[in-house]
């Protein structure tokens, strides 16, 4: 027959024994847990005064801060150069090939004509100027090759007959379009003016819409060699379009160029050094080494720490650790320099290939070095936000992204209706509501006060409807989104501002997390406070151990 371990004497006391036991490991559990997670969520000199831990974090981060920025200075420079040239290309390609063109563009058309006989002269004016093109350019340009060629087409409508004098028309509203290629070589022989001749270029102007002339041009950029990189090669895709869809009197000419930019083929450059790889190299080495350290505090603590306090708060208190103090473990920060160090490296490695020319794509590399760099300077304010009187923007940013996210999803439904209405009713009479872009744009400055007078008064008073109701309309919105929701607007943000000064002087509001912390001494972690490096010389009073600064 068994006898119970308690009816026996001393079987309480060993009972005893082993609650006191697993009281003890418990309680030393709780200690050790309170340890590590008041020193993961210590800042740089916290840690360094309570275990000598270098924060070489900040300084990579700052020495990142200034190489990420040259590189993008320098690329910046380099992009520079190859707008301008564009730029300046689609200038003298204007001056060279528009007839009468006064260096301005009117309106969104570079030029207009009015007569018959200035069509044909500004048609033929683009044919001869194409033709004697090495001869009168400044620029280093030239044909593509020589089965290319200049490509009129011009489209008009099938047949009809007008007589606005007996207010009488008969037209086939189906188009018909017809081409016509004149190569380099054609144009400098005899035969051309058999072509120039042809029953091509007699224009029926009323059956006639438009009529467009492309062709293309290679170019060598030669001034990116005085930066000690080497020259690109560009290939103009150019196309001028006398538009006469209207039939208004009025023919108007456009000018539009595509440019793409080519690997040089063959290229030999003498009496010049082109060292293109050395920041570009060491600010991937950087990468390289910043890039995988954030991680392990992302991956580690995040899944062992938060683990650890998860599994300990349900074995002593018997519930669940709420979503919010879970998310306390993830650092924004580090997700945030780990997206930056990616973009910066591919970023550099397209730079590199940009400078050795085996690749061209200058949008897809400024923008990668552009919000990698935004992305490490914004990173700045994570070190800021440790002290009490630096952090208030974060703090504010934090409490009212919320209310304003949900605040914005009501007031653009309004916003929505205005750009709608203001697009179909005013579009006709109004150049800044003649698309739905355009409409957007104009509203937007409105609430924020530009531009007002010269909207109101740029209304065309042809109808007396329209007019009114244009008054109505702007009077509205302006004082609809100045006076209330623009108000509203800021007033959320100032109400979470002084929410959360209260909070820094009465205290935040205390988590599961926070009441677990606050009442342990980080006394253990300290040390002698004699000597301490330039970059730590912040201190905190003692008053101030118990507060847990958590991003």
């Amino acid at each position: 027959m068994e006898i119970p371990l308690k009816s026996l004497p001393g079987g309480r006391a060993a009972a005893s024994g082993r609650n006191m036991m697993t009281q003890s490991d418990l309680d030393l559990k709780e200690t050790t847990l309170k340890e590590d997670l008041k020193f993961y969520f210590m800042n740089p000199c916290e840690k360094y005064r309570a275990r000598r831990q270098i924060p070489w974090k900040l300084a990579l981060q700052i020495l990142k801060i200034l190489m990420v920025t040259t590189q993008l200075v320098f690329f910046g420079l380099s992009n520079q150069l190859v707008v301008s040239f564009k730029e300046e290309n689609i200038v003298a390609f204007k001056h060279l090939f528009l007839k009468g063109y006064s260096g301005a563009d009117e309106d969104d058309y570079s030029c207009s004509i009015y007569t018959q006989q200035d069509a044909y002269d500004s048609i033929f004016y683009v044919i001869n100027q194409y033709r004697h093109l090495k001869n009168i350019s400044l620029g280093t340009l030239g044909y593509e090759h020589e089965e290319s060629g200049l490509k009129i087409c011009k489209q008009q409508y099938k047949r009809g007959t007008m007589l606005p004098s007996n207010d009488t028309l008969s037209i086939d509203v189906s188009t018909e379009t017809e081409c016509i290629l004149l190569k380099p070589k054609e144009l400098t022989g005899k035969k051309v003016e058999l072509k120039l001749n042809s029953s091509f270029f007699n224009l029926e102007f009323y059956r006639l819409i438009q009529v467009e002339i492309s062709f293309k041009l290679k170019g060598i950029a030669l001034q990116t060699i005085h930066a000690r990189e080497l020259p690109d090669c560009y290939a103009f895709q150019n196309t001028i379009t006398f538009n006469n869809r209207a039939h208004s009197g009025k023919i108007k000419v456009y000018f539009d160029s595509d440019t793409d930019i080519q690997e040089c083929k063959d290229w030999h450059i003498f009496n010049s050094v082109l060292n293109y790889y050395s920041s570009e190299y060491c600010c991937m080495e950087l990468e390289h080494c910043h890039i995988f350290h954030p991680r392990r505090p992302v991956a580690k603590h995040l899944n062992a720490c938060q683990q650890r306090f998860v599994n300990f708060f349900l074995e002593k208190y018997k519930r669940r650790v709420c979503y919010a103090d879970r998310l306390e473990f993830l650092n924004g920060w580090y997700v945030l320099v780990i997206i930056s160090d990616v973009m910066t490296i591919i970023g550099s490695i397209l730079k590199m290939e940009i400078k050795a020319k085996n690749l061209t794509s200058y949008d897809v590399c400024s923008i990668l070095l552009g919000t990698s760099t935004l992305f490490v300077w914004v990173g700045v304010i994570r070190y800021l936000g440790y002290f009490q009187t630096y952090n208030v923007l974060i703090l504010t940013m934090q409490a009212s992204l919320p209310k304003v996210l949900r605040f914005c999803c009501c007031a653009g439904m309004i916003y929505l209706g205005y750009t709608f209405c203001g697009w179909i009713v005013l579009g006709p009479y109004h150049e800044k509501f003649e698309d739905l872009n355009t409409v957007a744009e104009c509203l937007f400055s409105l609430v924020n006060g530009d531009d007002m007078f010269a909207t109101f008064a740029q209304i065309q008073e042809k109808s007396s409807l329209v007019w009114m109701f244009s008054r109505l309309y702007l009077y509205s919105f302006i004082s609809l989104f100045i006076y209330m929701i623009l108000s509203l607007f800021i007033a959320l943000i100032t109400d979470s501002y002084d929410t959360i000064k209260k909070y820094q002087q009465s205290g935040f509001p205390a988590t599961d997390l926070h009441e677990f912390l606050k009442d342990h001494s980080s006394a253990g972690y300290r040390k002698d406070r004699t000597t301490f490096p330039l970059i730590c010389c912040c201190r905190r009073q003692q008053s101030d151990d118990n507060l847990i600064l958590i991003n």
